[in-house]
């Protein structure tokens, strides 16, 4: 009897057990499509607030800007997300944005001028948020926070493909002279 009695107790134990975990299993995987829905959701949400915002914010920097900026709560790319607020579409946007100032490409979509404190706040900005993509993000912009431009082109093609890039892939570095012009001629713009 002793026996039946441990035996059912052990079988009810492990019943229970597997209705317990098959509850909390499906709780996470609830959580976890409706997290992805609400992420698809702010993703789109944040690339057409980019879009919409490019034209105003594009273009070359200069300290003034950036004091502004600060002045006024915005980031140093002149918009209001803060740190915290930050998702893989912002990182790619911001990252081919800079990029277009050092490579060659038959198309460009946005330019956002490289400055030290742009390329360091989106660093820290790794340290708040959970991306997709951080690895990528942190490996060319800590190569860029060194001044080591050699491979933007291949940084601007990973960030491109991304973004499911068909036109304007890099096709080499802008030489000294030639990052000069474009950016004379995105101040003109």
């Amino acid at each position: 009897m002793y026996k039946v009695v441990i035996t059912v107790l052990i079988v009810s134990f492990i019943v229970l057990l597997s209705v317990a975990g098959w509850h909390v299993y499906k709780m996470f995987t609830n959580n976890e499509e409706a997290t992805e829905n609400i992420s698809d959701e702010e993703m789109e949400a944040a690339k057409e607030e980019l879009e919409q915002q490019r034209i105003e914010i594009q273009g070359n920097i200069k300290e003034e800007d950036l004091n502004r900026f600060a002045d006024e709560g915005l980031n140093p790319f002149g918009q209001t997300k803060q740190m915290h607020e930050l998702n893989d579409i912002i990182y790619q946007e911001y990252i081919h944005g800079m990029a277009h100032q050092k490579v060659k490409a038959s198309e460009k979509w946005g330019f956002y001028e490289i400055h030290p404190e742009r390329i360091q706040w989106l660093l820290d900005g790794l340290n708040e948020v959970n991306l997709k993509h951080e690895t990528i993000y942190r490996d060319i912009l800590e190569k860029w926070a060194k001044g080591d431009f050699s491979s933007a082109d291949a940084d601007h093609n990973t960030i491109w493909r991304l973004q499911g890039g068909t036109i304007g892939k890099a096709t080499g570095v802008y030489s000294p002279e030639e990052e000069k012009a474009y950016l004379e001629k995105q101040s003109d713009e």
